[in-house]
């Protein structure tokens, strides 16, 4: 014989649900005493103030063996890379001389760009540096800082240094002014001691194979044609010692990079020049196949002209 649970009624579902918050007979809130919930919120307090403790201390253990002013590790960049200025998508310089707008943002982040190369700033914030040679600066058991820099001053950038220059650093003459800078690399000693400059090329073209052979496609190297002839600042596009080494952002505070300039005096206008640039130093491989970027950097430049 089946029994049938009598069905409670609405009221009494809801008197069983306040008493089981607190019935005021056992002193009792959701079905355990004073006691019981003073003894579990003690257990969890001890626990997560134990596992935040750990936490911490194994925290401030790490933070004691890393530097405030030098990555601890920094593999990622044991040869430093070169970039340009203007910085454009794709690495790409288009200039149409006869439309202002497509030359003058180009013409707007260079003269940001070098602001603080300005010769004035220079002289106020770094010093005149002895060239030739690395300018380091141990700390020798006492931590100095900051750091000083060398100057690099603007007008060492020549025809590309826009000062007073009705060209707008050539963009409106078909002359394009192109920046190389190499990019930071924290305690380098770039060059190992020899001099060393930034050279520049038509980038070749493309080739194929012909029974075994790379043959160019046809014949010649047009990109060393179409390119012309450029001239470089400072001149043969040396990169002095002197600002070298580079002690990271935090130790050297008023560092400015050293910067190469390449004036391109007459490219081939309406045809796209593949451009390789690449740093010249005893110990800057430039030939990592995996890296595009190390040592180098390649860009296309082109010249619309009506």
């Amino acid at each position: 014989m089946v029994i049938q649970k009598e069905k409670k009624s609405c009221g009494q579902v809801v008197e069983e649900w306040k008493e089981f918050v607190w019935n005021p007979r056992t002193h009792q809130f959701m079905g355990r005493t004073g006691t019981s919930w003073a003894f579990i919120l003690l257990f969890y307090l001890v626990f997560y103030g134990f596992l935040t403790a750990m936490f911490s201390l194994t925290m401030w253990v790490m933070l004691q063996t890393v530097s405030d002013h030098t990555p601890k590790y920094q593999d990622r960049l044991a040869t430093p890379g070169l970039m340009i200025r203007p910085k454009t998508e794709n690495l790409d310089v288009i200039v149409n001389v006869s439309d202002t707008e497509s030359w003058d943002q180009h013409v707007q982040k260079l003269n940001k760009f070098l602001d603080p190369y300005n010769d004035s700033i220079q002289a106020q914030k770094n010093d005149v540096c002895r060239p030739g040679r690395y300018y380091e600066q141990p700390d020798n058991g006492v931590l100095n800082y900051p750091k000083r820099a060398c100057q690099f001053n603007r007008t060492q950038l020549g025809n590309c240094s826009g000062i007073g220059d009705p060209t707008h650093y050539g963009y409106s003459t078909g002359q394009p002014c192109v920046f190389i800078k190499m990019n930071r690399v924290i305690n380098f000693y770039a060059g190992a001691n020899q001099s060393m400059n930034v050279t520049c090329v038509g980038k070749k073209p493309h080739h194929h194979k012909n029974k075994g052979k790379l043959i160019p496609e046809d014949g010649r190297d047009e990109d060393a044609e179409n390119l012309g002839h450029f001239v470089m600042f400072p001149a043969n596009g040396n990169i002095d010692l002197m600002y070298f080494p580079y002690y990271g952002k935090k130790f050297h505070v008023n560092y400015t990079q050293p910067l190469v300039a390449v004036k391109f005096l007459n490219v081939t206008p309406n045809v796209e020049v593949n451009v390789e640039c690449r740093i010249n130093a005893a110990n800057i491989a430039t030939d990592d196949e995996r890296d595009k970027f190390a040592g180098r950097v390649a860009f296309k430049l082109r010249i619309n002209k009506t």
